[in-house]
């Protein structure tokens, strides 16, 4: 599979990442720990999760996607063969979330007793904090990779301001610096990134790995118009029920068509090869959908289809 630097100063990963998020939700245990065998085998050796996975579900409190990674880790013996990322910062219960050094302190343990490893590839910090000073944050961040705990920091869900600041604070005060941005980025919700974020990620080489790529599932084309959402991100699905989504499913499914390929596959291609992005996070609760991901790291869109895309798709002026 190809692969690419995340950010300047990042590690080589390839460019799909495995989304972690529905192990032990929508994906049992049992099937996650097989996922995990053909993804690595198919070289989707590059893996995001959370702490926070998954929360939300009925009698979940957290961990569980990271539990079930550090099972495979501990049965197949393969955890240097992962570029593992995980995340820090969502709330856990019981006062348990931000990023005061304190807490990040905490709450790399759990990870890593969580992922049965003794170091996380690529740690993050989930959502910005604003109560905590970014010294101190970054400082916190800083000691876990002198010590060997974390290789790279990087960061979600931040404002290009915010991250911008993040870097300066890093090289005034010599700390780790984030070396990766985690967005919500895709073919139906592109302003914000490329409006505020872009400009920053391209100014200081910052790895960019979008989350929500296939928009919870709607730019698979599974949601037609007048199709009711019935999946578990049902709730998620449904804003992008309007005459513009559905014109980019349309797009999607007639590219696809001339490719002999799918409108998954193709809609991950297009963000592939946007500027600024390393590799984007889609998950698979099935073999088909893990089929699509291997794929789409190798399916080259014309310039003529890229264009089609970038049209229909384009921002809507508020």
């Amino acid at each position: 599979m190809q692969t690419r630097n995340l950010g300047r100063n990042g590690p080589e990963v390839p460019v799909i990442c495995l989304g972690g998020n529905v192990f032990g939700w929508t994906v049992s245990a049992p099937d996650s720990l097989r996922q995990l065998d053909r993804a690595v085998a198919s070289g989707l050796t590059f893996i995001d999760t959370a702490d926070v996975y998954s929360r939300w579900a009925p009698g979940h409190q957290g961990g569980e996607s990271e539990s079930i990674l550090g099972e495979w880790f501990s049965k197949s013996g393969r955890r240097k063969d992962v570029i593992l990322a995980t995340k820090v910062g969502m709330e856990m219960g019981d006062g348990k979330k931000g990023l005061a050094a304190h807490y990040i302190a905490t709450a790399v343990e759990d990870s890593l007793r969580r992922l049965r490893s003794d170091y996380i590839d690529l740690y993050q910090a989930h959502t910005d904090d604003s109560s905590t000073p970014l010294e101190e944050m970054l400082g916190a961040f800083d000691k876990l990779v002198k010590a060997g705990k974390v290789r790279y920091i990087g960061a979600s869900n931040y404002t290009g301001a915010r991250l911008a600041e993040a870097i300066e604070t890093s090289r005034r005060n010599g700390l780790a610096e984030y070396v990766s941005l985690q967005p919500h980025y895709n073919l139906v919700a592109r302003q914000k990134f490329e409006s505020d974020l872009l400009p920053v990620v391209k100014k200081y080489q910052v790895g960019v790995i979008p989350y929500y790529s296939l928009a919870a599932g709607f730019l698979t084309g599974k949601y037609r118009r007048g199709e009711e959402a019935k999946s578990a991100r049902a709730g998620t699905v449904k804003k992008h029920f309007n005459e513009q989504g559905y014109a980019v499913v349309d797009t999607l499914v007639d590219i696809a068509k001339s490719h002999s390929s799918t409108p998954a596959r193709v809609a991950l291609a297009w963000l592939r090869v946007q500027p600024g992005v390393t590799a984007p996070i889609a998950s698979a609760t099935s073999e088909k959908h893990l089929e699509d991901l291997v794929a789409a790291a190798e399916l080259q869109l014309s310039r003529s289809d890229l264009e089609r895309l970038n049209q229909v798709s384009a921002p809507v002026a508020a």
